[in-house]
């Protein structure tokens, strides 16, 4: 959503529960100053969901066991960087361009700075009229786009933990080119766009479904087509745990996801320059935080229930969640209301988990019960507790999980049919980081080093 229907929208809700919002007449800053936090906040919330990539390399790498680390690696830090060409080629046209309904368009490939901006910076001496120019727009034009792109980048990152230890590097890149580049931003430009789904008045802040439940989609369309890693199941059905190798890093990755959430979730506000937006931006920070610590207690308090004993890695999936969960509407104005929301999210993970692995679905990291699990359940909660219309956001639900499954099952079953999509069975039992990569994550704990 562009700054100016967000702004629009928040104002209307702030005035409905009687709460004055700084309008125009009477702005504490001058235009150019709201200008500048307006920026500014596109830059710093972009830069914590940047660093949401290396909370996702290292819950991954903390997920999987040694054998397969260096992969997970380089797989997030391709997979990041190609989201970014992607994005700048053309996805963010696609998105955001001249969208007629379904689609945006390709007049905003290769996106760069507005005209007016660079005849401000090329001017040798600015005049008032250039300065009013940009500072009409509301905000730096590569702030936005800085801070759209790397949403598509956390939707990649979804599907590399799901696929993790049994898929091949070039046939995942690949795929995540056509997501980041064609599936996301058409999708998105519904909504955010100001596509047929935002005319329909559906509502998604900062993208439960339209980021989280689109990765989620697409993993679990991959993991179906490349089966589960060897070893994972029974022939009688049982399930064979597969520990990750470092629950610290794990955790780690969780906290720094956690971090990162701040900036997807508050710059999703796309406003600084006011009290009002302000206000907005710490009520949304706010809730975020307490629903994702409702995940973790739920998730803690349902593993000891459920097996007597309590679960690291489902209390660090009741934290991803519940922030996932409250990512479609983490503008509640009663904070109790976001614990509630999170506290579902978490249970929704423990119980999506073990659900999927009765269905010999094998999600490496449980992304998809995160993701995809909570997202669903995120985008409902703000028709139960935001007042949205329910029909509506059933119909932004189905029509973005149709569309996604549909495209991504394309993409991998072109892929599994060419180049082919999975690693063979002496790759996988050997990791995939010698395989692919020619060498190891952790050398020194090999069968045939030695320490120096």
């Amino acid at each position: 959503m562009k700054l100016g229907t967000k702004s629009l929208f928040v104002g209307a809700v702030l005035g409905a529960l009687g709460i004055a919002t700084v309008g125009p007449a009477a702005a504490a800053v001058s235009d150019e100053t709201a200008y500048v936090f307006n920026t500014f906040s596109f830059l710093v919330s972009g830069f914590l969901v940047m660093w949401m990539a290396a909370g996702f390399a290292m819950l991954e790498s903390g997920l999987v066991r040694t054998k397969n680390t260096a992969t997970i690696c380089l797989k997030n830090i391709t997979l990041y960087s190609t989201a970014g060409i992607m994005y700048y080629l053309i996805g963010y046209g696609l998105m955001y361009t001249d969208v007629s309904g379904y689609i945006g368009s390709l007049a905003g490939a290769f996106y760069n700075p507005s005209e007016a901006e660079l005849a401000l910076l090329g001017a040798d001496e600015a005049t008032d009229e250039m300065v009013a120019e940009v500072v009409g727009n509301g905000y730096s034009v590569a702030s936005d786009w800085f801070f759209q792109m790397v949403f598509v980048a956390t939707a990649a990152s979804i599907v590399s933990g799901t696929v993790a230890e049994r898929i091949k590097f070039w046939p995942f890149i690949i795929f995540t080119v056509i997501l980041t580049g064609i599936i996301y931003p058409i999708q998105g430009s519904w909504t955010w766009g100001g596509g047929w789904l935002a005319e329909m008045g559906f509502s998604d802040f900062a993208g439960s479904t339209i980021v989280h439940s689109v990765g989620g989609w697409a993993a679990l369309v991959g993991a179906i087509l490349l089966g589960p890693r060897k070893g994972k199941y029974a022939a009688d059905g049982s399930v064979n745990p597969i520990p990750g190798a470092n629950l610290p890093l794990a955790t780690l990755g969780t906290f720094i996801l956690w971090l990162g959430w701040f900036g997807f979730n508050g710059g999703s506000v796309l406003a600084l320059g006011s009290a009002a937006d302000a206000t907005w931006m710490a009520i949304v920070y706010t809730n975020t935080n307490l629903a994702a610590a409702g995940g973790v207690v739920a998730a803690v308090i349902l593993t000891q229930i459920m097996y007597g004993k309590i679960d690291l890695t489902m209390a660090l999936n009741g934290a991803i969640a519940g922030l996932v969960s409250i990512t479609a509407g983490p503008d509640l104005t009663n904070h109790f209301m976001s614990i509630i929301v999170g506290a579902i999210g978490g249970v929704l993970v423990v119980l999506a988990v073990p659900l999927l692995d009765k269905l010999k679905i094998d999600d490496v990291v449980g992304a998809i019960s995160a993701h995809l699990v909570a997202g669903i359940w995120g985008t409902l909660a703000v028709a139960i507790f935001g007042g949205a219309d329910f029909v509506v956001q059933v119909i932004g639900i189905v029509a973005v999980g149709a569309f996604t499954v549909i495209a991504s099952l394309v993409v991998w079953l072109i892929l599994k049919v060419s180049i082919g999509i999975r690693a063979d069975e002496e790759a996988e039992v050997d990791g995939l980081d010698k395989s692919e990569l020619g060498l190891e994550a952790y050398p020194e704990f090999g069968s045939g080093s030695q320490r120096i």
